[in-house]
This record gives C-alpha cells, sequence and structure tokens, in this order.
C-alpha cells in the first residue's frame, strides 16, 4: 500500500511507484489509481485516440488517472493523490498536476473532478496536445493556415491563451497599422495548435457539438474555419486503426 500522509492523502511520487503503468498500442504510458470512476476499455480507447505519430512525441510522459491530484501547499512544489472522492478535498484539488519522477514525467489527472466522458476525454487531449507542441513545435503548414485566418480576421478563437495572443500579435490592426509582435504571433501559433490536435483527438474519441466547447470569456471560432485546422491536422496526423475523423454540419432550425 502507497504511504499516507494526511487523511489518507499519497503523495504522487509514490504513487507512481506502486502503480503499474500499462502501454498502449501506440506507445502511451498510462496508470489508473483509486477510485477514479474509469472503466477499464473506455480509459484505453481513450489513450489509444491519440495517433502513433503524435504520441512518438511523448516518450518521456506517463499519465496517471487519479480520482483527485492536490497541491500539498502554496508553493505547488509536492503534489498529493486522493484514493477516492470526498468534497472536502474536490475543492483543494485541480484538473491535473505535473510531477517529475525518476525517469519521466508524471500527469495526474483528477478523473473525479472533470465530472463527465467529455470533460475528462478533452482535459488528457489538451495535456498531450502542449505536450507535443512542446516538443515538435508548429509545422509551417499550420502556421501559414492559422495566421492567413488571423490576418483576415475570421471570428473567434480555440480558448482564452489562443484569443488574446492573437489579439496581442496585431496591435495595430484597429488603427489599420500592419505591425506584429513576433512573439505574441508565436504564441497564439502554439496555442492554436495545440488546441486544434486536442480538438481532432476529441473528436476521435466520442461525439460531440462544437457549441459545446463554448466559454464566456471568448467567441469560438468559426466553424469553417476550425473545420480547415482539423482537416489539416487530420492530413499530418492520421487516425490510428479503430478510429474515424469526420465533420458533420447541421443546419439551426
Amino acid at each position: 500500500m502507497a504511504e499516507g500522509v494526511q487523511n489518507g492523502l499519497v503523495r504522487a511520487a509514490q504513487v507512481a511507484r506502486e502503480t503499474a503503468v500499462l502501454h498502449a498500442p501506440n506507445g502511451i504510458a498510462f496508470a489508473a489509481f483509486g477510485d477514479n470512476s474509469l472503466e477499464g476499455p473506455d480509459l484505453e480507447r481513450m489513450v489509444q485516440a491519440v495517433p502513433s505519430a503524435v504520441a512518438s512525441a511523448l516518450s518521456r510522459k506517463a499519465y496517471y488517472f487519479v480520482p483527485l491530484a492536490i497541491s500539498e501547499n502554496r508553493t505547488g512544489d509536492s503534489t498529493l493523490v486522493a484514493p477516492a472522492y470526498t468534497t472536502e478535498l474536490g475543492d483543494q484539488a485541480t484538473c491535473h498536476r505535473n510531477v517529475t519522477l525518476d525517469n519521466a514525467e508524471g500527469v495526474f489527472i483528477s478523473t473525479r473532478l472533470l465530472g463527465d466522458r467529455f470533460a475528462l476525454a478533452f482535459e488528457f487531449f489538451i495535456n498531450v496536445g502542449h505536450a507535443f507542441v512542446d516538443v515538435a513545435g508548429v509545422p509551417e503548414a499550420f502556421q501559414q493556415l492559422a495566421w492567413t485566418q488571423a490576418l483576415a480576421d475570421v471570428r473567434g478563437e480555440t480558448s482564452q491563451d489562443a484569443w488574446e495572443s492573437r489579439n496581442l500579435s496585431l496591435p495595430g490592426k484597429a488603427e489599420g497599422k500592419a505591425t506584429v509582435d513576433e512573439r505574441s504571433r508565436n504564441s497564439f501559433l502554439e496555442s492554436a495548435f495545440s488546441d486544434a490536435i486536442a480538438i481532432y483527438l476529441l473528436s476521435l474519441s466520442i461525439d460531440f457539438d462544437y457549441a459545446e466547447l463554448r466559454e464566456r470569456e471568448y467567441p469560438l471560432l468559426a466553424p469553417q474555419a476550425l473545420a480547415e485546422r482539423l482537416r489539416l491536422v487530420a492530413k499530418l496526423f492520421p487516425p490510428n486503426t479503430g478510429y474515424e475523423f469526420s465533420i458533420r454540419y447541421r443546419r439551426r432550425n
């Protein structure tokens, strides 16, 4: 049994040492711990949704699906894991915590905090998208597409980070000036690409309505513009066997 710390909590590093890590056919390392409300086949299918071409860049990552991941103190330099959900611990938990392990970086995802399959899958895929961009960067083809859309003032974006950095990258646009902030432009392209990967992977894993991604802080990217990004990502990283990518449009009544 893992060593208790307080209120039944255990250190994330201890969980990593004592929990069997599996490897999906695509190569991603993952493990499940505690009362995480996940069915094994569902978890395996979600992990395997990551195309092998993306998964190959994540060899230094291990994903741990735990009930709750909690920062031990305000400095956030240590992570604790709750073997089961309680309301009190849920109030202290975060969606995920990154932990440096002996031979990898562990990503501890709070399955019981996320509530449903859609939220859990998206949290996992967002982490995968950011990790892939950190290793592989942004392909030139995607840079050209997303930047062309930004210059054309296509409506909305795919996340708060992409929305803010896109606006900052063109500080003189409102005044008709062609100035570009390169640092913000790079941040925008990285955010937009990691978002596109996450949404693409989500579409491979479950059926969902694009409107489900809507947040109050920014307008969602126009559907046609998103479709162009996703088709490019699908071309770069074809689905694994047993998964299918498709975009379906629905007319409003």
